[in-house]
Parts: structure tokens; sequence; C-alpha cells
């Protein structure tokens, strides 16, 4: 590595250090601001609280980790345009290619770690800061565990579901313990599949074990199907299924895979299994498109505007890979193509303005 690229990697870590610790700032002053009511009526510690935020930080920093990247590569070169260096480089006959290569090995080096985050610390931290907001703030009676098992205290149940699938809306492997005022056990259902409409359970394939007092013993029946009155909506059972980014990518696929030889669809897991890969690569897309808008010339007669422009590109793709996104959960996109689309468009984009840089 040469002194040159030494000088550029250091300068843009220190810049991009700088807008990490400005971004991440304002977000957890805004999320603190928002939440803050509901810490206050939840009664919970200041310690209790710090940890929850503290516990969020991963999740932030590998969100505006990209757009970091970008910036910090546009500020660099800003700087180097205001103090002449650019012009002194190109002077001694350096290319744009020779600031190409810093560039990319930053990206690069990003790329490698925003997966390794979201492989390891991202998955823990978040799965216990959103146990920290469902149990300690919401005071949820949904407890939820790594198997992606979900169990539900109800008034005098307690109700086991082994799968719910977003996709078609179905609860697979379910099981309902009723139990009497003194905490026996009066009835049992064991069902294959069922779906939540409202507060109502629709169960098909029942197999009933009810407690017959006069003989102490249980009675077996089966039922097609069977409607149950429970305490839980459809949406309260969104809030508590597993989210993908609280798995690694070996635990989002396993999970796919199990739901997907029980016959379930599993459409938007696969949409964010593939953007667990995707994801990562931006940095590298940032780091080449924020040296080609900084070489630009209207962007080195001033600092701001390629600072505009950084934070336009970046709100554009923000829009891109949500839209696609979302047309790949509604099944209109194949999985791979929607988490891949804004990074080949940006990619591109990033690519030309590189070659047509003014430089």
């Amino acid at each position: 590595m040469t002194i040159l690229d030494r000088y550029i990697c250091k300068e843009i870590l220190r810049n991009l250090l700088i807008v990490i610790v400005l971004v991440v700032t304002v977000y957890l002053t805004a999320d603190f601001f928002e939440k803050i009511d509901n810490f206050m009526g939840a009664g919970l510690p200041a310690q209790k609280i710090i940890s929850f935020f503290v516990l969020n930080l991963p999740f932030v920093i590998i969100q505006v980790l990209p757009v970091g990247v970008l910036l910090g590569v546009l500020i660099t070169i800003g700087l180097m345009n205001k103090h002449v260096e650019v012009i002194a480089l190109k002077s001694c006959g350096v290319g744009v290619y020779s600031l190409l290569k810093p560039v990319t090995l930053i990206g690069v080096l990003f790329t490698i770690g925003l997966f390794l985050l979201s492989e390891t610390i991202v998955p823990l931290t978040t799965a216990k800061a959103n146990a920290i907001w469902n149990r300690d703030v919401r005071k949820e009676t949904l407890v939820r565990t790594r198997e992606q098992n979900i169990w539900i205290r109800d008034d005098r149940s307690i109700i086991h579901i082994q799968h719910y699938i977003p996709d078609s809306r179905t609860l697979s492997g379910i099981t309902i313990n009723i139990f009497d005022d003194g905490f026996h056990l009066i009835k049992r259902l064991d069902a294959r599949e069922g779906r939540l409409e409202n507060r109502r359970l629709e169960m098909q394939d029942i197999l009933e074990q009810r407690y017959d007092a006069k003989e102490q013993s249980y009675r077996i029946f089966h039922h097609d199907r069977l409607d149950v009155e429970v305490g839980f909506t459809l949406d309260r059972l969104k809030e508590v299924v597993r989210e993908a980014s609280e798995m690694s990518f070996r635990e989002l696929y396993a999970y796919i895979d199990t739901i997907e030889k029980e016959g379930y669809p599993a459409t938007s897991y696969r949409v964010d299994l593939q953007s667990k890969v995707a994801f990562p690569f931006v940095c590298i897309i940032m780091s080449v498109a924020g040296l080609g808008i900084s070489l630009r010339r209207e962007v080195r007669e001033g600092l701001p505007i390629g600072v505009v422009y950084g934070i336009i590109m970046a709100f554009f793709y923000w829009v891109l890979n949500s839209f696609c996104t979302s047309l790949a959960y509604g099944g209109m996109l194949p999985p791979f193509l929607a988490a891949w689309i804004a990074n080949i468009v940006f990619g591109c984009a990033g690519g030309i303005a590189l070659i047509n840089a003014d430089f």
C-alpha cells in the first residue's frame, strides 16, 4: 500500500467515524424521545432503559454504515479538492484509478465487516432489545423461543404454536391446554393447522382430550373443524414472530427449509435471506459512487453540494430497495432479483459517474 493509499484510507475512516457518530446520536435521541413515555409508564429503571438503547446500537450502525461510507468518501475527496490536493495529484500524473484503489479497499473492508456484524452480534442484541420492549415495556403474555415456537398465556389456558406463516396467515402445530380454577388440566386440543380471524381461532383436524370427572380419565374426540375464542389478535401475533434481523443467515436458511418441508410458503423469509447477502455489498457501491460524484465539476466547486448529492443518492437507493422488496413480499418479483436490483442499478450509476469524472 502506497503513502497516498494510506493517507486517503485514514482520512476516509476519520470522516466516516464522525458521520456515524453524528447520525447514530441523532437517531437514538429521536428514538429516546419517542419511547420515553412508554418507559416511564412501564416504570423501567434507568439501567434497563440504557441497556435497551445500547443493545439497539449494532442494528442502527449497520443501517447507517453504507451512508457513512458514501459521505466519508465525499467529504474526504471534497476536502482534498478544497485544499487543492486533487489538482496537485493530477499534475503529478496520478489518475482517477489510483484514487479508486484505497476507496474500493474501504468499501470491501466494510462490506466484510457489515456481513460479519449482521451474522454475529446484531441477531443477539436485537433479540435482547426486543425482549426488553415486549416483556418489560409492553408486558406481553406472548413468548418466543429461538426455535420459533410461540407460547401464549391466556385467561385459563396456555397455547403453543409451532409455526406462524405470515404469507398465508397460517398457524401450524397448535396445542391448547385449558385449566380449571385449581389449575388442573381439563381439556387439551391438538390441531394440525388453523387461521386467526379477529379473536377466533379456526382450527382443522383437531384431536380433543377432555377430562371426565366421574371416570377420572380423559376421553378422546376427533373434529374436522373447531373454532375457539382466544385473547389475542393477528396483529399482536405478528409482533412476536421472530424477525429476520434476529436470525443469522444460517438460522434463517434452516427455518425456511423447515417450513417449506412442511408445505408452507416462505416468500417473505426468502426475500430477507437474499437481502442479508446483498445488503453488505452496498458499501462497495457507495464508496465507488462517492468517488465518482466527488470528482464531478459542479461538486468540486463546493463540499456542501457533494454532501447533498450523496444524501439524495442514499435516499433513492433506499426508496428503490424498499419498493423492490415490497414487490417481492407480494410475489411480484423473485427474491433474488428484488434483493440485488438496487445494487445493480446504483452500481452501474456509480461506474458511469466514475468513467465520466472530470479528473
